[in-house]
């Protein structure tokens, strides 16, 4: 299904006052109509009579029909309209439009409501002009009151979070904001049934698909790129670039159903609460380690400086045994989780 763009002919305020300028006409009509036909004797003919007959058909019956082709729309906002059930077009620009009174709406996504910013209702008051002039044309309210409209604007989906087993079958938690817009109004309503709900089912696949190519933190010998080279790509390291394939998962699924998707961020990451303390002493443990590692290589150093100083300056001279004492001692105080409690020798060191 293409999209086709209806003319940018904003008549709606043309035909307004021609209404009510025909309203007008016919109140004045049948008001000297009624006034002519009580005078006695009434010699006027068959004509205040028609004129009579003429105002009050035009304002019980025919005045309706114009007025339910009215169509206004607001910026970033569209209309797709079918005609005896056959696609006609979309209004697409801001305006006050008069349409054929028998073209309906169509957007089966009207009543569905997802965690997104397009479904919050903001603010309640009195009904405006334009819309009650909306809410009694045929475009109007749907069941709930809920009007057909389809909105071009950015609008943030906030799916769930989902449980998945990462690389290494670890199970996680995530959750995703995408961002998207309705780019081809004529596929988003024809080509699927609800773009919505079908823009909602593919985040959650494109998600579960990238995902279960990632670990969680970085681990050895795993291709995340697929290129056959291990590579340090994980979900808590590399967040740009997994939301970035998300994205493009997701577009290539959406893209049937005229729907373009901005971006897609990664808003929550972390361990299903099944493995949550275990992997969470075994980062400590990790961290511990790496400390460590850190505390010995620094501390064998400062040993290392300590005697070539000892022995560039010839302040003592110590020989091997001696040399391996001070060496265990300068590991001990260097390498302690506590301060040392040092002890002063005043004999000889022989």
């Amino acid at each position: 299904m293409k999209e086709i763009a209806l003319g940018k002919k904003k008549n709606g305020m043309k035909w307004l006052l021609l209404v009510v300028c025909l309203d007008i006409v016919s109140i004045l009509g049948v008001i000297l109509s009624l006034i002519r036909l009580d005078e006695e004797p009434y010699t006027g003919g068959p004509l205040p009579g028609l004129i009579l007959a003429a105002g009050l058909i035009w304002l019980i019956a025919l005045e309706w029909f114009p007025i339910a082709g009215f169509k206004v729309l607001k910026p970033q906002e569209a209309l797709v309209l079918t005609l005896f059930g056959r696609y006609i077009g979309t209004l697409k620009e801001a305006g006050f439009y008069c349409m054929n009174p028998f073209a309906t709406a169509v957007n089966p996504a009207a009543n569905t409501r997802l965690r997104q910013s397009g479904d919050v209702n903001s603010g309640e008051g009195s009904p405006s002009l334009s819309a009650l002039l909306t809410a009694s044309s045929a475009t109007g309210s749907g069941k709930g009151g809920t009007d057909k409209k389809i909105s071009l604007k950015i609008m943030t989906l906030n799916n769930n979070r989902q449980k998945i087993n990462d690389v290494l079958g670890n199970p996680i938690e995530i959750g995703i904001a995408v961002m998207w817009r309705v780019v081809d109004t004529a596929k988003a309503v024809f080509d699927v049934d609800n773009y919505k709900e079908y823009l909602s089912l593919q985040c959650d696949s494109a998600l579960r698909n990238i995902v279960r190519l990632y670990p969680y933190d970085v681990a050895p010998n795993v291709d995340t790129t697929g290129d056959g080279v291990a590579d340090e790509g994980s979900l808590r390291g590399s967040s740009e670039i997994v939301a970035a394939r998300i994205r493009d998962e997701i577009q290539s699924k959406v893209e049937q159903a005229g729907l373009e998707i901005i971006e897609a961020r990664i808003t929550y990451l972390a361990y299903a609460p099944e493995i949550a303390a275990v992997m969470l002493q075994r980062q400590q443990a990790s961290a511990i380690i790496d400390a460590r590692k850190m505390i010995v290589d620094g501390a064998v150093g400062m040993v290392e400086m300590a005697l070539e100083r000892l022995n560039a300056k010839k302040m003592v001279e110590l020989d091997e045994e001696r040399k391996a004492a001070m060496v265990s001692n300068l590991l001990v105080v260097l390498c302690g989780n506590h301060d040392a409690q040092p002890i002063v020798n005043t004999g000889s060191l022989y």
